[in-house]
C-alpha cells in the first residue's frame, strides 16, 4: 500500500500533462510488472481520428517513448486499425484481449468525454484487485486532470486560457536549437507562429441578440478553430472576442493557409439566429528572441490593420512590413508584462 500512495504522491506532484502522463505509465509498469503500459489518445477530427502515442514503457525500458506533439496526423494510426482500443473508447468500459500477450483496455475521460485509453499488456490477465487497483489510480489521475482544466481553461469554450499562454510560448522558444555563438536560432523544423483572431462587430452581436447569443457564437467559433488548425496547434480565449493561436509551421505558406482556412470558414458557417459573422486574422512568426508580448503586439497590430481595411481579412505583419506599412522595429518589449 505505501508503494502505491509513493507512486500517488508522484503522479500529482506535476502541473504538466506530459510528465503526467510519463509518471503514470511509469508508475503502473513498477506496480503491476506487466509486459508494457502504454497511454493513446485520440486525435483528429472525425472521420480522420487517430491514435496518438502519450507514453509507453516496457518492461525493460529505462524511460518512456511517445510520439512527437507535433507529429503528422496522416502518419498516426487510425482508430479502426486497433478494435479492442477502439470498443474500450467508444463503450467506456473496460476491456479484456485474452492471449499471449493478454490485453487490457482501460478508457482515460475527462469531465466531457473519452479522450484515449490506457493500454496494459501483461503475460497473465490482470487479477481483480489489480484491475481495482488500476481504476482507482485513474480515478486519481483523472481528477486531478480536472483540477488542471479548471485552472488552464476557458470555462465558456474549453480553449486554453490565457493564464498558460506565456509558459507554452517559452517552451516554444526553448526549442530552438543552439548555434555556435552559443544563441538560440531556429532551424528549419523549428518555426513558430502567433496568430491573433477577433470577432468582427461582436459589440453588436450583444446589442442585438443579447449575451447568451454571444456566448452561443464564442463557443461554436472555439469549435471551428477546432476544426481548421490541427489537433496540436494550441488555441486560446483570451477574453471578450479575442481568441490567439500559437502553431507550429515550416514553411510561411502553410500559416497563412491555416489561418484564411478559419477565416473562410467562419465566414460560410451559419450562426443560429445571428446569421454570418467574420473574423479579422493577424499573425507574426516567432522570433527567437521573442517576448510573448512582443509577438503579441505584432500580432495586434495586424489584426489593426485587418479591421482599419475592411475587416474579414488576414494579415502577417512581415508582409506589411515589406510593403511600407510598418517600420520594421525589432522591438524588445521583453522588460513589459503582456498581462
Amino acid at each position: 500500500m505505501s508503494e502505491v500512495v509513493d507512486h500517488l504522491a508522484e503522479l500529482t506532484g506535476y502541473r504538466d500533462r506530459d510528465v503526467m502522463d510519463v509518471t503514470l505509465v511509469g508508475s503502473l509498469r513498477d506496480l503491476l510488472e506487466p509486459l508494457s503500459v502504454a497511454i493513446y489518445r485520440c486525435v483528429g477530427e472525425t472521420p480522420n481520428e487517430r491514435w496518438l502515442t502519450r507514453a509507453r514503457m516496457s518492461a525493460t525500458d529505462p524511460v518512456a517513448t511517445a510520439d512527437p506533439l507535433w507529429a503528422d496526423l496522416e502518419a498516426l494510426p487510425l482508430l479502426a486499425d486497433h478494435a479492442a482500443r477502439l470498443e474500450c473508447f467508444r463503450s467506456r468500459t473496460v476491456i479484456v484481449v485474452p492471449g499471449m500477450p493478454c490485453v487490457t483496455l482501460f478508457p482515460l475521460a475527462n469531465d466531457r468525454e473519452v479522450v484515449g485509453v490506457l493500454e496494459v499488456q501483461s503475460v497473465q490477465a490482470l487479477d481483480m484487485a489489480m484491475r481495482r487497483m488500476v481504476s482507482s489510480v485513474l480515478r486519481i489521475y483523472h481528477n486531478f486532470q480536472g483540477l488542471l482544466d479548471y485552472s488552464e481553461r476557458d470555462t465558456l469554450t474549453g480553449l486554453l486560457n490565457r493564464k498558460t499562454f506565456d509558459e507554452s510560448f517559452l517552451k516554444a522558444t526553448m526549442e530552438m536549437p543552439a548555434g555556435n555563438d552559443g544563441r538560440r536560432h531556429w532551424g528549419s523544423e523549428a518555426r513558430y507562429w502567433l496568430g491573433l483572431i477577433d470577432i468582427d462587430h461582436f459589440k453588436s452581436v450583444n446589442d442585438r441578440f443579447g449575451h447568451l447569443i454571444g456566448d452561443e457564437v464564442l463557443l461554436l467559433l472555439a469549435r471551428l478553430m477546432r476544426s481548421s488548425f490541427r489537433f496540436h496547434d494550441q488555441l486560446y480565449r483570451f477574453g471578450g472576442e479575442e481568441f490567439v493561436v500559437l502553431m507550429r509551421c515550416d514553411k510561411d505558406v502553410d500559416a497563412a493557409l491555416a489561418f484564411e482556412r478559419l477565416r473562410r470558414n467562419t465566414e460560410h458557417y451559419g450562426f443560429p439566429q445571428v446569421g454570418h459573422i467574420t473574423v479579422s486574422v493577424g499573425y507574426s512568426e516567432v522570433k527567437p528572441s521573442d517576448s510573448p508580448a512582443a509577438a503579441f503586439e505584432r500580432a495586434d497590430k495586424a489584426v489593426y490593420h485587418a479591421k482599419a481595411h475592411g475587416r474579414n481579412q488576414v494579415f502577417c505583419y512581415a508582409d506589411l512590413v515589406a510593403a511600407g506599412h510598418f517600420k520594421d522595429e525589432d522591438e524588445k518589449v521583453g522588460a513589459m508584462e503582456l498581462f
